[in-house]
């Protein structure tokens, strides 16, 4: 799937947050930001954790979309996360996502998260999806 398709399942399958993500390059990495908001704040000037999970959360989901198509029940199984450095409320977060595998049943990605502008992760994420068998 392409950046343009990502962003349109996103909007179909879940309009509730598709406005705050938009998919910026798909290839062996993928790219994905998040429109940092008022609503993605937290007291003391930076992005809450929340914010940053659904980030890598969304950003392996579409990454996985992106290799197998627009399958909507791939769900997470296990997630881990680590938060580095306090990112900056005034830049939008930018997700580098990297597939490891991609098996028939499941899937895991590892996410490194990035304030704009900034070199040094903000916050890093390691994540398996469970696929659903093709219906036939």
């Amino acid at each position: 799937m392409t950046a343009a398709a990502l962003d349109a399942f996103l909007g179909d399958v879940f309009p509730q947050v598709a406005q705050d993500f938009a998919v910026e390059e798909v290839g062996e990495e993928l790219t994905v930001r998040l429109k940092v908001s008022e609503l993605h704040l937290r007291p003391g000037g930076t992005v809450s954790g929340p914010s940053m999970f659904a980030l890598a959360d969304v950003g392996i989901y579409l990454a996985i979309l992106a290799r197998i198509g627009p399958v909507e029940l791939a769900v997470t199984t296990n997630a881990t996360i680590d938060f580095l450095r306090k990112p900056e409320a005034g830049r939008d977060l930018i997700a580098r996502v990297r597939i490891l595998k991609l098996g028939r049943v499941l899937a895991v990605g590892d996410v490194l998260i990035f304030s704009e502008g900034i070199a040094e992760p903000v916050a890093r994420a390691s994540m398996t999806y469970s696929i659903p068998p093709k219906r036939d």
